[in-house]
């Protein structure tokens, strides 16, 4: 069970993570409108559906959390990449154990 730090950890540190993540992404979705290789219309269009996979992905982990279902936006946010191991740090125990098997099993 996580505690009330757990999730006041967990809320602060969204808009860290979006940010990263998107710190990430947003290079590579440049890339695409760049792309030497591509007319003006296939790289908009290729940037496009990028952008539209990213937003699914930032909406699937980023809206509507409540502290009861923290432990499952976290998981999803292990899997998008979103949310690594060092993450965890200052999180409960509990909480750590958890959702720890979730890196073993993205690894895997």
């Amino acid at each position: 069970m996580h505690t009330e730090a757990d999730w006041r950890r967990f809320r602060d540190m969204v808009p860290k993570l979006r940010e990263r993540y998107l710190a990430d992404r947003n290079p590579k979705i440049a890339a695409l409108l760049s792309d030497p290789k591509k007319n003006e219309t296939e790289r908009f269009w290729n940037a496009m559906e990028e952008i539209e996979k990213e937003a699914k992905t930032l909406r699937h982990c980023l809206d509507g959390h409540s502290r009861s279902k923290m432990w499952i936006y976290m998981l999803s946010m292990i899997g998008a990449g979103m949310l690594k191991k060092e993450d965890l740090a200052g999180f409960s125990d509990d909480l750590q154990k958890e959702i720890s098997y979730a890196f073993e099993k993205k690894q895997g």
